[in-house]
């Protein structure tokens, strides 16, 4: 059998299992603006957040309720309005960013941290305008010091052996 025309990923799961774990997901997304997962679970995030996005931009009723009904609480539906959308009024798409961590050491699954895009670029432009603010100081001159060697005496073999 082929899987032609089946779209999106089963996770070994049954219907509304799945759309509990993508509630989940998309509600710690919002909440903590960065979470690891494993990587399919992410690339499969990646739509359902910026769906959930581009509805919040427009910010009225009728979206805003959409969005209740796609995330587990209503405070994390008003913080998506209210102070994540915004940041992307100028933006087409291409909220989040999907970043390979590593493999998980019990079964060796693929991990990912999937973040807001401007989230962490406002941290990566303070410590970039803090490097760039600081004094640049000649820097300093290392001078090598010879090694000093230090020899072990050995015992004689005389002293080994039990007999003098």
């Amino acid at each position: 059998m082929h899987r032609h025309g089946y779209k999106g990923r089963k996770f070994h799961r049954e219907t509304d299992q799945r759309r509990a774990l993508m509630k989940s997901l998309a509600d710690s997304l919002i909440e903590h603006e960065s979470i690891e997962t494993t990587l399919p679970k992410a690339k499969e995030l990646r739509p359902y957040i910026e769906k959930l996005v581009t509805k919040a931009k427009v910010g009225d009723l009728h979206n805003r309720r959409l969005i209740i009904s796609k995330i587990q609480t209503k405070e994390n539906a008003h913080r998506l309005v209210d102070e994540i959308a915004p940041r992307y009024a100028n933006r087409q798409g291409g909220y989040v960013r999907i970043e390979r961590t590593g493999y998980r050491r019990g079964d060796n699954a693929e991990l990912a941290i999937i973040s807001f895009v401007d989230s962490d670029s406002s941290s990566a432009q303070a410590t970039v305008t803090t490097k760039a603010t600081e004094p640049k100081t000649a820097p300093k001159e290392v001078t090598k010091q010879p090694k000093q060697t230090v020899k072990k005496e050995q015992p004689s073999k005389a002293s080994k052996s039990g007999k003098g």
